[in-house]
């Protein structure tokens, strides 16, 4: 029998430190947000709490229909943008990855071109806002960035790198174009739909800046982010409120209210559902990013 090959120990000595660098940070956070503040004040950051406080989560979710909400609405338009980006862009990456068709040099030009030149965000507002009239609707979220000329080009090249006999035998069997794309070429393209889907998804689900331009009457379509983000400026502001000696009436007095515990509660409740989201990527992603950034 022939001995396995064992990796060398300063290779596996730097893997485990590199993991250690990943993982203790979010472990800390994890620990913080079940701090007490005033032990944060006192001892300072610990990986192990020095108590067990849930008065950060308890803040978080003082009003827990508002974050039911969010979660609602930033899970919908993120699967969704991510289902419908995926599909668009694998549609319009597929003619522009077969050399028979006559005119993808210059609707690759477009597509580039848009690249290097936008509107600006004067003229998306007015866009969106005016013409569209998508604002204060979930679809404003979806619409606007489903498609992203860079992806394209990515799925582009990973179509290319595809044996070029499974088209020609499709002919061969009578298939039509849309048959190839969906029962062929997607098949073969998960590990590039896969890197892809995930990119589109975490985009969205960190989306805070569209929430904050386009919903304004409408608090049940605030983006998980960016409803997080106005909880923290409330800390921030009855913290001022405190320090000025103002009076004011709130669930908890200033005193209470927890600012570094609050913060690292919120990146948790933020990051939990991207954490579960991952693994069913994870086996497609590296593969999808190799293949789909070399081939030019």
């Amino acid at each position: 029998m022939k001995n396995k090959e064992r990796t060398p120990i300063p290779i596996t000595i730097l893997i485990i430190v590199l993991c250690a660098i990943v993982i203790i940070p979010f472990m800390l956070v994890i620990s913080i947000s079940f701090s007490n503040e005033a032990d944060i004040v006192n001892y300072g950051y610990r990986l192990i709490p020095k108590g067990i406080d849930i008065s950060a989560y308890k803040y978080v979710f003082a009003n827990p229909k508002m974050i039911i909400d969010a979660y609602r609405t930033t899970a919908i338009f993120s699967f969704a943008s991510m289902f419908l980006g995926v599909f668009l862009m694998s549609m319009l990456a597929y003619p522009l990855s077969r050399r028979i068709y006559k005119y993808r040099n210059q609707l690759s030009f477009i597509l580039f071109f848009t690249m290097l030149f936008g509107g600006g965000m004067v003229s998306n507002y007015i866009l969106i806002t005016s013409y569209l009239n998508l604002d204060d609707t979930i679809w404003v979220y979806i619409l606007p960035g489903l498609i992203n000329p860079w992806s394209v080009f990515m799925i582009r090249t990973f179509f290319q790198g595809l044996p070029n006999e499974i088209v020609e035998s499709a002919y061969v069997d009578g298939a039509s174009e849309y048959r190839i794309f969906l029962q062929f070429i997607l098949p073969l393209s998960k590990p590039i739909l896969a890197t892809i889907g995930l990119m589109l998804f975490l985009g969205h689900w960190n989306n805070w800046n569209t929430a904050m331009l386009f919903i304004n009457n409408r608090k049940d379509l605030y983006s998980l982010q960016y409803l997080l983000q106005r909880i923290m400026n409330e800390v921030k502001l009855l913290q001022e409120q405190q320090a000025l000696g103002a009076g004011f009436d709130h669930m908890v007095s200033a005193a209470e209210i927890p600012s570094e515990t609050v913060r690292m509660a919120m990146a948790v409740v933020v990051a939990g559902p991207a954490l579960f989201v991952f693994p069913f990527f994870q086996k497609y992603f590296t593969k999808g990013i190799t293949l789909g950034s070399v081939k030019g």
